[in-house]
């Protein structure tokens, strides 16, 4: 069962411009299935559950706020309690949520902000930094609002992507790809998420206000499309491990769904008997078929990780043939645009 998911939003618990029900209303009426809040260094007890179909999962983004810059953000999922007593130490942080069963996915871990935006609005570029931290389940690879700051290079532009937001969606950094790409090579399985890091705010430029990206607009956005093993229960907690189970494994993409649902999506390996789908491992009986589905047409490139695209198919399908062991992916586009990037198979 496919669901889609938004796994990173903020209220007014910390600096958000809405309510909990604000945000799910939003979700309801972008089609999510899931939406995470993440307030910062805040766990609010007592409200994750299900509103009508929507679930709202409550975590938290904790950060350290005596150290300047703020670097080291955790989207953390599933505590079930304050965890902000352990941002002082990243490492102390993971564990103590790893031991309480929750996920852990390092926030926005690459981040750029232009100089103009960090000497006259303050905003600075808040990345991971301590990169030798061990037991997180993942990375959020793609972050709405981090790459819209990173497009800002001047006021102007600004004011462009405040009049098309779309067009600043453009995927990942490179950068966030290559650690990303690193960690799976050096046996690390890092499992990758996208999110809307919504706050709902208005902004002003001159006379001009608007809320610039409503809860509603990021969650129809950069989402995550995960694949439980089956239906849910309409029971918070089961559902919840269903879930985790899922995100722990890797059994998701995340698509700008701007550019069309990706619902549907499938990408798979089988060699035999045996068969695989993103997030798994598949040991090889003979060659390897590796074949992916879009809902769309649309360019799908096959890439091997450390040695780049492999197979390129236009249309609805690719399929490869291949005997070569290592860590495949798929990214999709659209009109020159990514919109499914996929958490890899790897083969053995």
């Amino acid at each position: 069962m496919e669901l889609v998911c938004n796994l990173h939003s903020h209220t007014r618990f910390s600096d958000g411009a809405g309510f909990h029900r604000d945000v799910v209303a939003a979700a309801a009426r972008a089609g999510l299935d899931v939406v995470g809040v993440t307030d910062h260094n805040v766990w609010v007890g007592g409200l994750q559950g299900y509103y009508d179909r929507v679930l709202l999962l409550v975590g938290e983004e904790v950060h350290d706020p005596c150290r300047q810059p703020q670097v080291n953000h955790a989207l953390i999922l599933g505590a079930g309690q304050e965890l902000a007593m352990e941002a002082a130490s990243p490492q102390a942080l993971i564990d103590a949520a790893r031991e309480r069963g929750a996920l852990v996915f390092l926030a926005h871990p690459v981040e750029f902000s232009p100089r103009w935006l960090r000497d006259r609005l303050g905003e600075p570029a808040l990345p991971w930094v301590d990169r030798g931290v061990t037991g997180f389940t993942g990375l959020e690879l793609w972050n709405t609002m981090s790459e819209f700051k990173a497009r800002l290079r001047t006021p102007l532009h600004a004011l462009y992507y405040a009049l098309f937001p779309q067009r600043f969606l453009r995927g990942p950094f490179p950068e966030a790809i290559r650690w990303w790409e690193q960690l799976w090579l050096s046996e690390i399985p890092a499992v990758a998420i996208g999110g809307a890091d919504a706050h709902g705010h208005a902004y002003a430029l001159g006379p001009w206000r608007r809320v610039l990206f409503p809860y509603e607009w990021l969650f129809r956005a950069v989402n995550t499309h995960i694949l439980v093993d089956r239906p849910l229960q309409r029971r918070p907690e089961a559902d919840w491990l269903r879930i985790r189970d899922a995100l722990q494994a890797g059994r998701a993409w995340i698509a700008n769904d701007l550019l069309g649902s990706s619902r549907g999506f499938r990408f798979e390996a089988y060699s035999g008997h045996r068969r695989a789908t993103m997030g798994g491992t598949l040991r090889r009986a003979g060659a390897v078929h590796m074949e992916a589905t879009v809902p769309f047409p649309g360019e799908i490139r096959l890439i091997r990780f450390g040695k780049g695209v492999v197979a390129r198919s236009r249309g609805r399908r690719l399929q490869h043939l291949t005997v070569e062991p290592g860590i495949y992916r798929v990214e999709v586009y659209r009109g020159g645009r990514l919109w499914i990037l996929t958490n890899p198979i790897r083969v053995i």
